[in-house]
């Protein structure tokens, strides 16, 4: 930085100095320009004549009013304008008192709205031209009265310019500003949404898998004594379980790992077609299960068909957990017009926790998580008890569909 931008920054950080030291120059224009005789012999001279002690009063006080133009530009404006039309009709020669109102309207048209720059500019040329027109010692075409014309259109054309110039370049300001606020936003809109679905995951590999872990572990601990081959098998589940858990971990947090890290091992993301796959699971574990499909061989959408998965193994998972071994649940899978139908019933023939076999007693995330994967694709969740016995769980999931955030959903 140059020594004049810092002088620069230092008067743009004290405004009044800077007023202070615009006064003093336009004080010094002034008191030059009085000592030339515009009328002279020879035409324009130096040094032919002195301001009178008159002018000199006007030109000191139309310059100190300029120190207050930013605090009260108006007032200012109406200051100077008073002292010029006084030097107008008693000056002869005229000093240039004037100059001292045009830097006043220039300041006004600078920080007003362009109606109040056209009313006081017009205002202004008016009074200043009139009065040196008809009241002044000079014949009223002379080219001073001209000269009053044209400095004050011009001060008001600048002003008005440099306003509009500053509005202009503000807009564009606040506009990246609000850009940049957007793209935040947007950026932490997708960081939780992101945080959410990982969040879903866990819960839903978390749940059915240690679920069946800790049913399997208690068969074995139960049978281990009077039938080791029972306890063996019970524990062979145990294992398969306990992979497949670490398989879909490993897959989930590797959505974590920053782009520089290793890659984790992945898989296809589980749909409907390891649905009797997701099921044998359950069988295993003492629970029976029936699967009815008439989806007509429909080609899902990764994320409805994860999402449909998703809603039965939780469904599965609840009614293990709630109702019972000894309940049976039903699973259906329909294609009623532009939607699939999940739905997933059981008989809660084993509950503990209520009539509806506790699904909702626990206060969990399971039920939570479906209907956030659900509606985040645009379709509905329906739970609740059956009469008589037992929960439903029904879902609806458009075959077609664009994938919107589950804020926007609720």
């Amino acid at each position: 930085m140059t020594a004049l931008d810092r002088a620069r920054c230092r008067l743009r950080a004290h405004p009044l100095a800077l007023d202070a030291a615009l006064a003093a120059g336009v004080l010094m224009c002034m008191v030059v320009g009085s000592f030339v005789d515009p009328r002279g012999e020879n035409g324009v001279t130096w040094g032919v004549r002195r301001p009178d002690a008159l002018s000199l009063l006007l030109m000191t006080f139309g310059a100190a009013a300029l120190v207050l133009r930013r605090r009260a530009p108006r007032s200012v404006l109406a200051a100077t304008g008073t002292v010029s039309v006084v030097e107008c009709v008693t000056g002869d020669p005229r000093a240039p008192v004037a100059m001292s109102a045009v830097v006043a309207l220039y300041t006004v048209a600078a920080a007003t709205d362009r109606p109040t720059t056209w009313r006081l500019g017009l205002t202004t040329m008016t009074v200043l031209t009139g009065a040196a027109m008809l009241a002044g010692p000079l014949p009223w075409y002379a080219q001073e009265n001209l000269a009053i014309f044209a400095w004050t259109g011009m001060a008001a054309a600048g002003g008005d310019a440099v306003r509009s110039r500053r509005a202009f370049v503000h807009a564009i300001r606040e506009r990246a500003e609000r850009a940049e606020r957007t793209r935040e936003e947007e950026a932490r809109r997708r960081v939780a949404e992101e945080r959410l679905r990982i969040a879903r995951d866990l819960h839903d590999v978390v749940a059915h898998h240690i679920a069946l872990v800790n049913v399997q572990a208690g068969v074995a601990a139960h049978v281990m004594d009077k039938r080791p081959d029972q306890a063996k098998e019970a524990l062979a589940h145990v294992r398969e379980a306990s992979r497949s858990a670490l398989n879909e971990l490993r897959a989930t947090v590797g959505l974590l790992r920053q782009s520089g890290d290793p890659e984790a091992p992945t898989e296809p993301a589980p749909g409907l077609n390891r649905l009797e796959e997701l099921a044998g699971t359950f069988r295993s574990a003492g629970l029976h299960v029936e699967i009815a499909r008439a989806d007509q061989g429909t080609t899902l959408p990764a994320a409805v068909d994860l999402a449909a998965f998703r809603v039965v193994q939780e469904a599965l998972t609840n009614v293990h957990k709630h109702a019972g071994v000894q309940s049976r649940a039903e699973v259906s899978v329909v294609r009623v017009g532009p939607n699939v139908e999940v739905t997933v019933l059981d008989d809660g023939a084993g509950g503990q926790d209520g009539p509806d076999g506790g699904h909702e007693a626990g206060g969990g995330h399971g039920l939570l998580g479906m209907r956030e994967r659900v509606t985040a694709l645009g379709g509905t969740l329906t739970t609740g008890p059956r009469y008589g016995g037992g929960f439903r769980v029904h879902a609806i999931l458009p075959v077609k569909t664009s994938t919107r955030a589950p804020g926007d959903a609720a």
